[in-house]
């Protein structure tokens, strides 16, 4: 461990997933200001689509998501509904015609909380409204706990071509301290299930610094993991936030690894993935060498969004569903996050605008620095000064934050070329925040652990 990273265990920084990040959204961006967005977009543009389903059938403890407990579905057929509803208030300011869709990403919550029916029928809703491209990837997140043989057929109706399994941790100890017992068995039955409906791509989801874990029984998940053969795996660290998530309570702190054993486990998971034959992608992603999002790593096109590292390349996230994010080359919106008022909302007529920021000054161009370090390790400050603003000066306070990196070994400057090295890629973010205006400006938000 390079000496340097040790004293960042305990800072707090932004998880990146945008810039600015989502404590800087304001009620600035309005439904009126989204629907502008929306309708000043180019008609060529290849849209990604996002949709949120905030149910889930079980409480997990460690889930900070916007979702909710389930007990009975009729909450569930009222929230499609206005979901549908949403996508034909969004259809009216978009450019007139089908706009080309090139992803669809069902994210939550659970979206195999609905009944398969609910599923194809949203789809249908956005397969009549959007013209989705014969090569285009649509993604769902799933729980195995609780999916079905009518959820595995929704998918092989709907075209699913990529699902991403929940696993955590398959340690017995581990998944009853989180209230997610998995055993390997359904794991592999939901697996087989997809494969029945063509679906090909194969994501799994695994945490570090659990209650109660431990450096080995995560290195034993990864082998575990690794015999089932997943194209990617996302090797998240647990974000304890008790004042954010409520249900965390339920979790002893005096059960969670210290931040030298998070950097511990994290450490040995990502030895052990990488001798499994994974390729590793910037902070937590990892991918067989032969998938999209390793092809796209090599060739210089990653990008990184609020579902994480992905190989999108569509010019917007037009995204649907209450608490759900958009992205347009204006700005960020997020909906309205309680479904009752989300509901209201919609069902007035009225985009669900809760608030978002619109980009100004250096926005663009530090968004793409820290998108570049996140992804590829390094950038060249000169080429994106050339590519996103040609008339500013050097970056003398952030070189020299930097040079003060440099000598802690989490960063080596060339010129103006910036490059994390791999020993210090538990600290990418700390990097990062150097040229994170809004962070140097305002030190008092609470963010996750910087390693």
């Amino acid at each position: 461990m390079i000496p340097g990273i040790a004293k960042y265990f305990h800072a707090r920084v932004p998880r990146y997933t945008s810039y600015p990040t989502a404590p800087h959204f304001t009620g600035e961006v309005d439904s009126k200001r989204y629907g502008a967005w929306l309708s000043r977009l180019d008609p060529e543009t290849e849209l990604s689509l996002y949709l949120h389903i905030p149910f889930c059938r079980r409480m997990c403890w460690y889930c900070g998501c916007n979702m909710r407990v389930i007990a009975r579905y009729s909450p569930v057929t009222e929230y499609v509904e206005t979901l549908i509803k949403e996508i034909d208030l969004a259809c009216e300011k978009l450019p007139k015609g089908s706009m080309k869709v090139r992803h669809i990403h069902w994210g939550g919550g659970t979206p195999t909380a609905l009944n398969g029916e609910d599923m194809v029928r949203i789809h249908e809703a956005v397969a009549s409204r959007f013209d989705i491209l014969p090569n285009a990837e649509i993604a769902v997140e799933i729980d195995p706990r609780t999916f079905t043989q009518d959820n595995a057929d929704a998918l092989g109706k709907i075209g699913c071509t990529r699902a991403s399994l929940g696993i955590q941790e398959f340690d017995i100890t581990v998944q009853e301290a989180i209230n997610r017992v998995q055993p390997m068995e359904v794991i592999e039955d939901t697996i087989r299930m997809l494969h029945e409906q063509n679906v090909k791509g194969l994501n799994f989801d695994l945490m570090y610094g659990l209650p109660h874990q431990t450096a080995e029984m995560l290195t034993r998940t990864v082998e575990q993991a690794a015999t089932l053969k997943p194209d990617r795996i996302a090797l998240f660290g647990y974000a304890h936030v008790p004042w954010m998530a409520k249900n965390q309570r339920m979790i002893p702190e005096d059960a969670l690894p210290t931040a030298l054993m998070r950097f511990e486990q994290a450490t040995a998971a990502g030895d052990a993935l990488q001798a499994a034959g994974y390729v590793r992608i910037g902070l937590d992603h990892f991918a067989r060498p032969e998938d999209s999002m390793a092809i796209a790593l090599r060739e210089g096109h990653l990008h990184r969004n609020f579902q994480g590292y992905t190989d999108d390349l569509a010019g917007a996230i037009v995204a649907f569903g209450a608490s759900a994010i958009s992205e347009t080359p204006e700005g960020f919106m997020q909906n309205i996050v309680e479904t009752g008022a989300y509901s209201r909302e919609v069902n007035s007529g009225e985009l669900p605008v809760a608030k978002g920021v619109t980009f100004r000054g250096e926005d663009k161009l530090r968004s793409a620095i820290i998108e570049r370090l996140m992804c590829d390790m390094e950038v060249d400050l000169d080429e994106m000064r050339r590519l996103h603003a040609p008339n500013r000066d050097d970056f003398y306070d952030e070189l020299a934050q930097l040079r003060a990196l440099q000598d802690e070994g989490l960063c080596e400057l060339d010129g103006s070329k910036v490059r994390v090295p791999d020993a210090a890629r538990p600290a990418l973010r700390v990097v990062c925040s150097v040229f994170d205006d809004y962070l140097q400006h305002n030190q008092g938000q609470r963010h996750a652990a910087a390693v």
